[in-house]
């Protein structure tokens, strides 16, 4: 396009709930954007589909929070738009479905602003159906309509007439806090005080809580449930099935904080999710490359000079990797090289790469890694060690105990990004550890450990940091990585329903 040219709008629904709710469709086009213009409602991990260099600009639009106005969300689409960027517009649920998806198409089109629209899967079906209520059954009812609870307009006593007498199910979406209203409202309208009603909170999510109850009864039973937004309310006699998927995963009804990298978080999440656990992210370590690094660049340029290449982490495999690229090495320079990794997923990077590991240790450590190494490495052979900034001192006191020559060089660190929190603790069943920096960054950061959480760690450096802060009752997962939390996490969830069993 040329400078003067203006970009493109596509108007997408998020869908409601988990972030893979979201159409393909959607996806493929949330992978290409410049700019992306998102609801706080949106499961967070929805953005991971946005390129890293593109814009994110979050505008609210959820209960009790601040958010832009829709003039100015407006505004937002058409500037970015019309500075030639290709825009996504990311809304939660449907864009049409009180999404107000209408009025930002009206902007663009009075702008001359060509928009693609990609539907989403809509809460008013989708939350009720996960929770076991059909919207529609035959001989139940035969029709649903969808109502918004948000504005005092909707449930004038007027409309509150007209909805107590239609058939079929009434969907209620941003209604929570008008609940009370919305149940006399029907009452004194004539419906039954014992119609069945239903509130969901966060629904189509690992988090939904379900209540079934009266419209006489579902103001004091949600008060004392403390059901929160988002949420949406059931009306009618198919409350009373139960249809709620029946298929168990290991991890259902447990909470799980999972700390580190961006990389690291979203890959347990996506495991842990999986067994069914909801997981809390708190990605607040970046991984900063090293740039300009003279030694990296004439230990890379000189590699026939070492006999080994050693790689302690995911992170560090793929700027050495990256680096081959960036300084035109041919791979094939690598034939006399041997590689050894500190696990299986540093070896998996490689691997794709068509490099596969000569050594990687039963045990994921550094202590491992470098008693393995003190019995590979031939007299002549010089190792080349490629690591973060803190790295564990073990490999190299092991490796100059041996006589073993090395060069330990630094390729990056990880850094604990920018927060502010005021004493923010952490009550979820679980929570987790990867690292050293990732514990400091956790207290330095002002969070706190609550006392019915289990921390779950990787290593005895990580433990040991964990040690430092006061923190005393941890578990240490067998081996060092992803599927080690994980199966660490599964073993305490069974083993404690075990413990319930008996007591029972």
């Amino acid at each position: 396009m040329s400078v003067n040219s203006v970009g493109k709008v596509w108007l997408v629904g998020a869908g409601c709930g988990d972030y893979d709710l979201i159409s393909l469709r959607g996806k493929n086009i949330l992978e290409q954007c410049d700019v992306v213009v998102y609801d706080s409602l949106i499961d967070s991990r929805v953005l991971d589909f946005v390129p890293d260099n593109a814009e994110k600009i979050c505008v609210g639009k959820r209960s009790g929070m601040h958010s832009e106005t829709q003039d100015n969300i407006n505004k937002i689409i058409v500037e970015k738009a019309l500075e030639n960027k290709f825009v996504v517009r990311l809304k939660g649920g449907d864009p049409f479905v009180f999404g107000r998806g209408g009025e930002e198409i009206l902007a663009l089109q009075n702008n001359n602003i060509e928009y693609g629209i990609i539907p989403g899967i809509t809460s008013s079906v989708a939350v009720a159906e996960l929770a076991g209520i059909p919207v529609t059954h035959r001989e139940i009812a035969r029709s649903f309509h969808v109502i918004t609870g948000h504005t005092s307009e909707n449930l004038l006593p007027e409309n509150m007439s007209a909805y107590a007498k239609l058939d079929g199910t009434l969907v209620f979406l941003m209604g929570l806090k008008k609940l009370s209203e919305i149940a006399n409202g029907f009452i004194e309208n004539g419906r039954n005080e014992n119609t069945p009603i239903a509130v969901v909170s966060n629904g189509a999510s690992n988090g939904q809580k379900i209540l079934r109850s009266t419209l006489k009864n579902v103001a004091a039973d949600v008060e004392k449930a403390n059901m929160k937004t988002p949420a949406i309310i059931v009306v009618g006699d198919v409350v009373n099935f139960d249809f709620k998927p029946t298929i168990k995963v290991p991890l259902e009804n447990t909470t799980v904080t999972s700390t580190g990298t961006k990389r690291f978080v979203n890959k347990l999440s996506t495991q842990l999710s999986k067994l069914g656990a909801d997981v809390n992210r708190l990605d607040y370590l970046n991984v900063v490359e090293y740039r300009n690094n003279r030694k990296f660049d004439d230990a890379m340029s000189n590699l026939s000079g070492y006999g080994w290449v050693v790689l302690t982490s995911i992170n560090g495999a793929e700027i050495f990797l990256n680096k081959l690229i960036n300084l035109k090495i041919d791979i094939r320079k690598l034939s006399e090289l041997k590689f050894a990794v500190i696990g299986s997923g540093t070896a998996d990077v490689l691997a794709k790469r068509g490099i596969f590991a000569d050594l990687i240790p039963e045990v994921y450590t550094s202590q491992a890694l470098g008693n393995a190494l003190s019995k590979s490495v031939l007299p002549d052979e010089k190792v080349l060690v490629l690591r973060a900034e803190k790295g564990s001192v073990e490999l190299s006191d092991i490796l100059n105990e041996n006589n073993i020559s090395f060069d330990d060089i630094k390729t990056y660190d990880v850094l604990s990004g920018s927060h502010s929190h005021n004493s923010i603790e952490i009550n979820t069943d679980f929570l987790t550890f990867a690292s050293s920096s990732g514990v400091n960054a956790f207290f330095e950061n002002g969070y706190k450990i609550g006392k019915n959480t289990k921390i779950i760690c990787i290593g005895d450096i990580t433990a040991n940091a964990l040690v430092k802060h006061g923190v005393n009752d941890f578990r240490i997962s067998k081996t060092s990585n992803i599927d080690g939390i994980t199966e660490t996490i599964l073993t305490e969830v069974q083993n404690a329903k075990i413990q319930t069993t008996e007591v029972k």
